[in-house]
This record gives structure tokens, C-alpha cells and sequence, in this order.
């Protein structure tokens, strides 16, 4: 009988221990205090954990002296799976120093500046379900412990750390909470639970090819956590418990998670938000979608031209809103375009809840997961300039920004948008200054202020490109450059995945240019192209985007607010279970987009261009 399962099963086991024990190992411990406290830092603590005197002056001396803004105590005696959990989302070497790490820590006391706390409104009466709204010093729930650890690094972006407390003593976590905690976290509930699953049938399964090799995996299943906590500052209480009964422990722990029906306060918060707009969307949809949209044009809005061809007919399959919308091409220059256009009060319907409210959260993960996009960008400007200031347009929260001042530490990042993001990008410090409003509209009060512009994925939303365009034209400095990023319509993937493409995005985009026209556009207004890159600007999301999208539109969220009747119990388990199932054809979608990813950044063939533009001396 086979023994490649069970060895295979102790290998990874191994690896994933000592990957674990190698970050548990670079956490600090908090010396003891010599100083008085002088003040000027809050603590929250979660329900039942108590913080003395002495560990709160050691603390905030700490803080101090290591420049800290915010500080997660971790007790020493952390239970082993809060332990274990704690290594897998956090890493000491590059916590402080990553600006687009997520905030994450041991779920038991922070302690925060007040003008931290002040700035990122964790103060008081603080607001609904996108902010923490707690009281310091108060017990709170374990699902607000990780909202206001995730929000204060947003806001303290190399300002937040972590510190083992060995004096600090541990609240174990209630299984029954678990899905509350990962909702919280914004972890897809039923994928995480069938990991857990799937670890356990794998257990199974070798023990049944190999009953031998089968309890040598099962043995080293049970002393994992020894090796992982070994030369490690974390003394779990239940260290041994945890070991010699995990293979009982661990699946009571998973049924008790499964089992759980607790809701957190951020749960209650974000169904009353729910309602709210349950409401909105019933009044916006009584006289139906048809206002939504203007009449359409038999002509090329980019060059007049009059032979159209339909790209695609498709529907919103990411928020699964009621509609169906049109792409339409120029034969003439390949413009392609949506036609019927939506309308002003089409815009605000369909942008409703993607950027901000019900969406926020997403969308702010998925800005999350472009780290390998902002380094292109920012790569692709230091090799031909180095700005004084910058002015990222359609910045949203600021996330390019925030990550491109470690790469220009020497440059001011300012932000434009016309969503209320732009407020909270400068409070959080991802931008020094936020301009709120039309671009076209500032453009005067900006002209020639900056050295480099950029247009991060801006132009395919706006309705009229060649007066944003203008705008920039008129905005970047004599000797500045514009950066412009946008979908790019003459992949072949395109026409392979259709409706199922990521960067068509309906309704949301508008306008997608092939790159001879935003060229040309560019030099009609005096900016000189200098590089042009196409494969290297792919994102390789179009397979396992396709499938997520697919999934979506076949088992949409029965608890969307625009839905025509309400969620049921039985709605949301067959859309969980629609999403495990899809697990195998995720995970073969993303290993072929790796794959052609790599085959891609050597052509011109990418789902993504990049244009660098140079204006010239005056």
C-alpha cells in the first residue's frame, strides 16, 4: 500500500510548524516598566481580560519608546489554536513595515494613542457598522476586537505592532463564536470550514491507504503544536491538552463553530444597514430599471463612426442587481462602449453599495490584493522620473498611494475622488492632501501642480474620457508625466470568456480604449507617449475570476438588499455549499492564470495596458 499520502501529510505538518514557530519566535516580549505613565494612550480590552496596572505602564513605555501608535497584548498562555491562528495571518519580520498588511493580533487588549484613536473615530459614539463605535476600557466582543485591530492599522499603517505579555493572562475563545469571528474578519465562512474538513478527511484517508504510515501522520498531527510553540515566547496553558487530545479536540472544536449561531454586535450592526437599504433599493426599483438608462446611440461616441458590432450582452454578476447591459465595438477604431449608457441616476444606483456601506469591506480586500499591480506602476514611473508630488485620480481609499510611499518616500501623494473615501484616505495619512469632486471640475484649481498624474482603472467608469483627459493634460507640470492603466479590450480573453470577463465589469464601465486610440488621444493634447506596456501590465485573475463570477450569478447572496424577496436559511446553505463545490475549479482556474500569466507578460496580449505620457517644458 501507498505510503506518498501519509508522508506527504507529516511533510507538510512539519513545514507548516516550523513556519509557524519561525514567526512565534520573532515576537517581541514586553520588558518592564522604569518609567510612570505619562499618559496619552487608550486601552480596549476584550470581555473578561484584565490589564494591571504595571502591564499597562510597561506598555505604553514600550509604545513610546518603539514609536508605536497602536500595540496588540498578546498573553503568553494564549490558547494553542489562537496561537497557531496568530502565526498564520500575522508576520513579526514584516507587520510593522508592510502599509497593505491587514490588521490582525491576539483579540485581547490594544493599546492606542488617543490621537490615533481620535483620528480613526474608535471613540464613542463612532457610528454603524464601518466603524468600531466602542468605549475604551469596556469588554468587548471578540468580533469588534478584529474590526478595531484591522481599522487602527489602516490608520497607523507603519505605527502598529504586536508584543507578548507574559503576565498577561488569556480569555479562551468560544468555538460558538467562530463564524462571528470570521465574518468579522471577512473570511468567506464556508471555505474556511471545509478547509478545516478536508484536512481531516485527508487524515482519514491515509490511515485507510496505510494504516501505519497512516498513524505516523496521525502522531504527528497530535505533536505539531510542540514543535510549532518550541523556543517560542508563547507558554500555551493548554499546550499539552491541545496535543495529546487535538484528534478529539479539534473536530469538537469544528462541529461547535459549525453549530454556532452567536452574532456580534458588528453582525446586528450590518443587518439594521442591511434593512436600511432594503428599503432604499424597494422605492428605487417600484417603476422598475428602464430610468436607469439613456436611449441609445447609433454612433461612436469616440469617432462618430456608425458601424457598431455587439461585443456582449451580460448582466451585473457581481452585485447581482436587476438590468442587462450592452458592450457595443466601433468597426471603425475599436472603441468599445456601453449602449445603452446609464444614466446619472443609473450611476448612482448601480455604484450604490460597491465602493462604500454593504461593499466597502470587499472592495477595500480586493484593492488589498493589487500589491503586484502597484509595483508595476510605480516601477514603471521611477524609471523615468522622480516626482516631487503626485496626484492619483479615482483614488478611492488611497491604497496605490499608501503602498508607493515606501517606494518614493521623498514624494507627496495627494488623492482625487468624488466619493467620501478621499475624506477617510487623508485621515488614515494614505494621502497628505484629498480633493473631492469631478476631475474636469478642479482641473483649473490644479493646473500645473503636479509632476506625475496617474489613472489607476478611472477612465473605463467615466462617461466622457476625453475631457478627464483634458483635465490631466492641463494638471501635470511642464516636464511631468501621466500615468494612465486601464482594461484592455483586444485580448483575446475578452472574446474567450465574454460576460465572464473580470475587466468588463458591467455596469460600471463605461468606456474601454484600445491603446492606439488613448495614444493618439494623448498626443492631440501635447503629451509625448514614452513606454507602453501591455503584457507586463496583465493581472492574472481571468479563469479564476470567470468562476467566481460564474458562481455568483448562478447563486447570487439571498440576502442582498435589492433581492425581490428576503434571504432564507435554505438559500444561503445552497449558496455555501455553491462555493465549496467550486473550491477544485478556483483553485485550477488560478494555477492556469498563473501560468498564462507568466506566457503573457512577454507579449502584447495582457487583459491590461499601461501608458506613461511626458508633457513638455514650457
Amino acid at each position: 500500500m501507498s505510503v506518498l499520502p501519509a508522508v506527504l501529510i507529516v511533510l507538510v505538518l512539519v513545514l507548516s510548524a516550523l513556519r509557524a514557530r519561525g514567526r512565534l519566535a520573532a515576537l517581541p516580549v514586553l520588558p518592564p516598566a522604569t518609567d510612570p505613565d505619562p499618559g496619552g494612550f487608550l486601552l480596549f480590552t476584550a470581555a473578561g481580560v484584565e490589564v494591571d496596572a504595571a502591564t499597562r505602564q510597561a506598555a505604553v513605555a514600550y509604545a513610546r519608546a518603539n514609536h508605536l501608535a497602536a500595540l496588540d497584548l498578546v498573553p503568553a498562555d494564549l490558547p494553542v489554536a489562537a496561537t497557531v491562528a496568530l502565526a498564520r495571518e500575522v508576520d513579526p519580520g514584516t507587520y510593522r513595515a508592510d502599509r497593505m498588511a491587514v490588521g490582525r493580533g491576539a483579540g485581547h487588549a490594544l493599546l492606542v494613542a488617543a490621537e490615533l484613536a481620535d483620528r480613526a473615530a474608535v471613540t464613542p459614539g463612532a457610528g454603524l457598522a464601518d466603524r468600531a463605535a466602542v468605549t475604551p476600557g469596556a469588554g468587548l466582543d471578540p468580533a469588534e476586537m478584529i474590526r478595531l485591530t484591522a481599522r487602527l492599522k489602516k490608520y497607523a499603517p507603519t505605527g502598529a505592532d504586536l508584543v507578548v505579555v507574559p503576565g498577561l493572562r488569556a480569555v479562551p475563545a468560544d468555538p460558538a463564536t467562530g463564524k462571528a469571528r470570521m465574518r468579522a474578519a471577512g473570511t468567506i465562512v464556508a471555505m474556511s470550514l471545509t478547509g478545516g474538513l478536508v484536512g481531516y478527511l485527508l487524515l482519514a484517508a491515509a490511515v485507510a491507504v496505510n494504516p501505519v504510515w497512516g498513524a505516523a501522520a496521525l502522531v504527528g498531527y497530535s505533536l505539531q503544536p510542540y514543535l510549532t510553540l518550541a523556543g517560542t515566547p508563547m507558554r500555551p496553558a493548554d499546550r499539552h491538552r491541545a496535543a495529546w487530545l487535538r484528534l478529539l479536540i479539534e473536530p469538537w472544536r469544528w462541529l461547535r463553530t459549525v453549530r454556532g449561531t452567536w452574532r456580534s454586535r458588528y453582525d446586528r450592526d450590518r443587518e439594521e444597514l442591511r434593512e436600511q437599504a432594503r428599503r432604499e433599493y424597494a422605492v428605487d426599483l417600484t417603476g422598475g430599471t428602464d430610468r436607469f438608462f439613456e436611449a441609445p446611440r447609433e454612433d461612436c461616441p469616440w469617432c462618430s463612426g456608425r458601424r457598431l458590432t455587439v461585443r456582449v450582452h451580460t448582466r451585473d454578476r457581481v452585485q447581482g442587481k436587476p438590468g442587462r447591459f450592452t458592450l457595443v465595438e466601433c468597426n471603425d477604431c475599436a472603441h468599445v462602449f456601453q449602449n445603452p449608457r446609464l444614466s446619472i441616476d443609473g450611476l448612482e444606483f448601480y455604484y450604490r453599495d460597491v465602493y462604500d456601506r454593504l461593499g466597502e469591506d470587499s472592495t477595500e480586500h480586493a484593492f488589498g490584493l493589487s500589491v503586484a499591480s502597484y509595483v508595476g506602476r510605480a516601477d514603471l514611473v521611477g524609471r523615468h522620473t522622480s516626482p516631487a508630488n503626485w496626484l492619483d485620480v479615482g483614488t478611492g481609499h488611497g491604497h496605490f498611494c499608501t503602498y508607493a510611499q515606501k517606494v518614493f518616500p521623498d514624494t507627496v501623494f495627494d488623492g482625487l475622488d468624488i466619493s467620501d473615501s478621499i475624506d477617510d484616505a487623508q485621515r488614515r495619512g494614505w494621502v497628505s492632501t484629498g480633493y473631492r469632486g469631478l476631475f474636469p471640475d478642479l482641473a483649473e484649481k490644479l493646473e500645473g501642480g503636479y509632476d506625475v498624474v496617474s489613472m489607476h482603472h478611472y477612465l473605463e467608469h467615466t462617461r466622457d474620457p476625453r475631457a478627464e483627459l483634458d483635465a490631466a493634460a492641463q494638471v501635470v507640470a511642464p516636464g511631468g508625466h501621466l500615468l494612465i492603466e486601464v482594461p484592455n479590450p483586444a485580448t483575446r480573453l475578452a472574446r474567450l470568456l465574454r460576460g465572464y470577463w473580470v475587466p468588463y465589469f458591467q455596469p460600471e464601465h463605461l468606456n474601454l480604449l484600445p491603446v492606439r486610440n488613448l495614444t493618439a488621444a494623448l498626443i492631440d493634447r501635447g503629451l509625448q507617449p514614452v513606454a507602453v506596456e501591455l503584457g507586463r501590465a496583465h493581472q492574472p485573475c481571468d479563469f479564476a475570476g470567470a468562476v467566481l463570477l460564474w458562481v455568483n450569478s448562478l447563486v447570487p447572496d439571498p440576502d442582498r438588499p435589492w433581492a425581490p424577496a428576503p434571504g432564507t436559511r435554505g438559500r444561503r446553505l445552497l449558496r455555501q455549499t455553491a462555493f465549496v463545490a467550486a473550491v477544485p475549479l478556483l483553485v485550477g482556474g488560478n494555477l492556469l492564470d498563473q501560468v498564462l500569466g507568466a506566457v503573457i507578460a512577454r507579449t502584447d496580449g495582457g487583459n491590461c495596458y499601461r501608458v506613461l505620457a511626458r508633457k513638455p517644458e514650457a
